[in-house]
């Protein structure tokens, strides 16, 4: 199985554990290791101390070698994430063109900073996976340990390190975990260029003294392919279902009234057929709340001289309880009294017939 199977298979393997991608807000770390395809190197040739140029040839081949990549970043909320990030290359010396044998290694670390943006496709349907691409500036030490090519007379040895800047392109594909959120694997391809001429110490010997000089070869490019994981802290997991609505419960009967208005005719304490009714009424009620007292409270509008009106209230509130006897009312639970033209329902000067002050209140307590 090749890298890009591999890929493609832990790709696979991963969707059923997916959860709904969104873009991040907030901090992050990420980290990722894979395999890194180094180019063919142009040579430009061994630089002689005094003077012109030997030893040149097409270029140097690398095998397949790794790469890994650490990051901490900072996402916006809307796509957009900005990153710094530590990386690691090593390829092998595949072989020398026209120059064998050959051997050693060629080490890369260094510091990028990178920009990258979220492409968000759920308005195409797609929440599983959140594609993203981004760009990157920074600056890499690469160093050739122990390379040589060619041997004895004539052999090439390099083991020194250039640093220098560089600059890569991003693109990748991230799968949250539904069971861990703000977990999500990624999958990324990277293209790293370090494109000008490095200028390695190296010696020559051609079987007489070593001569030192200057290896000079041409940029350096890096295609690397990544499988990792990203973590964004502050990623909530997704909200519980609503509660189902409750079923609908029958409002409760209204509770019966305490206080009730029985009205009489102007200079009169008989009881008419509706005073009789609602009189019922209230003995009805009075079984059906807590009672401990019934105020039976008679008044008079304020027609006609004060001692006369508080004998006519009495009379009224004593002819309401007399009824309520009559409905059943325990007589004990009653406590009849009159209060004049005082207490007016609907405040009015002397003399004045007003219905409404001419009434008995029956208050349940």
């Amino acid at each position: 199985m090749n890298v890009k199977q591999a890929l493609l298979a832990g790709s696979i393997l991963a969707l059923p554990a997916v959860a709904v991608a969104q873009p991040i807000d907030g901090l992050y770390v990420g980290g990722g290791a894979g395999a890194n395809f180094l180019n063919p190197e142009p040579n430009k040739g061994f630089g002689l101390p005094g003077g012109g140029t030997v030893a040149k040839h097409d270029g140097v081949h690398f095998d397949t070698g790794w790469a890994g990549v650490g990051s901490v970043g900072w996402g916006f909320g809307n796509g957009l994430r900005a990153e710094i990030e530590g990386d690691f290359y090593r390829n092998q010396v595949g072989n020398v063109t026209r120059i064998s044998p050959s051997n050693g290694f060629e080490n890369k670390y260094g510091a990028m900073a990178n920009v990258l943006y979220d492409i968000n496709l759920a308005s195409y349907g797609v929440t599983m996976v959140m594609p993203y691409v981004g760009v990157g500036a920074g600056y890499q030490h690469n160093s050739w340990a122990g390379v040589y090519a060619g041997g004895p007379p004539t052999q090439l040895q390099v083991d020194k390190a250039v640093n220098g800047p560089a600059f890569q392109g991003i693109v990748g594909l991230a799968l949250p975990i539904k069971s861990v959120p703000g977990l999500a694997m990624t999958v990324e391809y990277r293209f790293m260029d370090m494109p000008f001429t490095r200028k390695y110490g190296a010696v020559l010997t051609t079987g007489a003294a070593p001569i030192p000089g200057v290896l000079r070869m041409g940029e350096d490019i890096n295609q690397s392919a990544l499988l990792g994981l990203r973590y964004a802290f502050n990623t909530a997991p997704p909200p519980p279902p609503p509660a189902p609505a409750p079923a609908p419960v029958a409002a409760p009967a209204p509770a019966p009234s305490r206080t009730y208005l029985v009205f009489f005719d102007w200079d009169k304490a008989d009881l008419t057929d509706r005073a009789k009714q609602i009189i019922a009424e209230a003995a009805q009620n009075s079984t059906r709340v807590q009672v401990t007292r019934i105020e039976v409270n008679g008044y008079t509008d304020t027609s006609g001289n004060p001692k006369y009106n508080q004998k006519l209230s009495v009379q009224r509130a004593q002819n309401v309880a007399a009824e309520l006897v009559h409905d059943g009312v325990p007589q004990n639970e009653i406590v009849a009294q009159g209060f004049g033209d005082t207490h007016l329902l609907v405040p009015t000067a002397a003399n004045v017939r007003e219905p409404q002050n001419r009434r008995v209140e029956i208050i349940l307590k």
